[in-house]
């Protein structure tokens, strides 16, 4: 919601206007009021996005209008979220955006829910480098002031479990954690560990979770399986839901969600709107009303589904309409678009159907050597190329290092063949090839402004033959640089994930781009 006042600037009658601004500023107030809670753990692999995913089916159940965010860059989870609650789940992270943004990016859906649970990701203080507090669940509690639930898989403990917790809470200076679910307990000890819990540490135990050996949500490398890929998922979840109802005091979290601090205020939203993000809008294309919306061709689909909710969204107030596609099932690309954006996923697994779709792969590579604009990110990176070495499943002998190394890559039968719009092709490693943080500036300005930089993040167990260098990639926690990225005129192009409101100009400039494409085209007739 926005609030504009300018009409009531001209009443003349003073204490009029100074009732109709009292009412503001008490809407305003509890309009910045929203009840929250972060689910986090000391540890991955504590069964957070399972626990959050049931307790958002269960506030929904319950007729809260709940919205659910995701600390830290992690596109999968968010993916369950949404499964859920169908509707798009956010990122937040500390390390992508400074403390006021990462606020506003928050308080900017606050109009579109009235209870919100954040995910926490990692160990609730492992932040950059696993060293830093910045880009940590706890950096991201501490910013937007949410209580936090710290999950604790206690599989495997006694009375550990309260050392365990008391350490956590003597780390935690600004008091949020304000209660502990315990992961992995029968009942029967939960009975018995709980009131040593609040006695000796004075923090409410909201309940607990005995194992589950039936449902459980499975891996792959270091992230979970996608959920369109779990054909039961909703069952999954629904049941996880059920069961975690018997076994939790769903007051208690409310209360703790209805305690939390107002968060934000005015100024900081007025910083946000006009400088953080920018006006994306008052570019000289969008403003010249004889130019039409420009159209960004966005593939979307099993292969490709990794995007910042964020990003489109910025894309969209720069004067952008995004139109969707599937590289898997479509055969042509949207009518009258005037750039692609080819975002992450898995085409690996994809790999023989994606090139089994010709007319799709020609309709791409024309799009591009005709030089429109393209933004094509680690999984879309991939699909540009000749080819991708073929990888079957996670569990296929043929895909462990050993094998790899043995098997002769440039036999084409391992092949699938891709675009073709840049040369060589993408080979699995068996191994992460880069992984986590980083900052990127343009040797040459193209998208980005002189000495201007954007943030990103890396995750991949394939590698080109050719990385680009047009791009200096700086690791923040090291300071160690490499070179990565192809970018030149139209095109941006490597592996890493961008996060477009750490810096807003990248968005204006590819939709600038778009508007001077389409330009062309009704300047100089269609050019495809």
């Amino acid at each position: 919601m926005n609030f504009n006042l300018g009409f009531y600037a001209t009443t003349s009658n003073k204490s009029s206007k100074a009732n109709i601004l009292k009412v503001y500023d008490e809407i305003k107030d509890e309009y910045m009021k929203i009840n929250r809670f972060m689910i986090a753990a000391p540890k991955s692999g504590s069964g957070k996005t399972m626990i959050t995913c049931a307790l958002l089916q269960l506030l929904k159940d319950s007729g809260k209008n709940v919205l659910s965010y995701k600390c830290g860059p992690d596109y999968i989870d968010p993916m369950f979220h949404k499964k859920v609650l169908g509707v798009p789940s956010k990122n937040l992270d500390t390390f992508f955006t400074d403390e006021k943004t990462t606020v506003q990016l928050f308080l900017d859906e606050r109009a579109d829910g009235d209870f919100a649970v954040l995910e926490g990701v990692m160990g609730l203080y492992d932040g950059l480098g696993g060293i830093y507090e910045q880009g940590s669940s706890y950096h991201l509690a501490k910013v937007t002031q949410t209580p936090i639930i710290l999950v604790v898989d206690a599989k495997g403990m006694g009375k550990s479990v309260l050392a365990l917790i008391a350490g956590f809470l003597q780390y935690d200076t600004q008091h949020l954690i304000k209660g502990v679910l315990l992961n992995r307990m029968s009942k029967g000890y939960y009975d018995i560990i709980k009131p040593l819990i609040e006695k000796e540490l004075s923090v409410k135990v909201v309940g607990y979770f005995p194992e589950q050996k039936d449902i459980g949500l499975s891996s792959r490398h270091l992230g979970l399986v996608m959920p369109d890929e779990l054909s039961d998922i909703k069952k999954q979840l629904n049941e996880t839901a059920d069961r975690l109802k018997k076994t939790i005091d769903m007051d208690l979290f409310i209360d703790i969600a209805e305690a939390a601090d107002e968060i934000g205020d005015s100024e900081n939203a007025d910083v946000y709107n006009e400088k953080n993000i920018g006006n994306c809008d008052q570019n000289e294309f969008s403003q010249n009303k004889a130019i039409n919306t420009v159209n960004i061709a966005v593939a979307m689909d099993e292969a490709f589904c990794f995007y910042y909710e964020d990003n489109l969204r910025m894309l969209e107030k720069c004067g952008a309409k995004l139109q969707y596609f599937s590289p898997l099932h479509d055969t042509r690309l949207p009518k009258d678009c005037d750039a692609m954006l080819l975002g992450g996923g898995y085409p690996e697994l994809y790999a023989k159907e994606l090139s089994k779709n010709v007319s799709m792969l020609n309709a791409i590579k024309k799009a591009f050597i005709a030089g429109m604009p393209t933004v094509a990110e680690c999984g879309g990176f991939m699909y540009l190329h000749k080819y991708i070495h073929d990888i079957c499943d996670d569990n296929d002998e043929q895909n462990k290092p050993d094998v790899q190394n043995k098997a002769d890559i440039q036999n084409d039968m391992n092949k699938s063949k891709l675009v073709g719009a840049l040369d060589g092709g993408c080979h699995f490693k068996g191994k992460l090839v880069r992984f986590g943080y980083i900052e990127l500036a343009e040797k040459h300005s193209n998208f980005l402004p002189p000495n201007e930089k954007i943030k990103a993040h890396e995750f991949h167990y394939y590698d080109s033959t050719d990385n680009g260098a047009d791009c200096i990639a700086t690791k923040p926690a090291t300071g160690r640089s490499y070179d990565c990225v192809i970018s030149h005129d139209n095109y941006w192009l490597g592996f890493p994930h961008l996060y477009y409101p750490s810096n807003p100009h990248f968005a204006e400039s590819l939709v600038r781009k778009a508007y001077e494409y389409e330009y062309r085209r009704n300047k100089n007739g269609k050019l495809l």
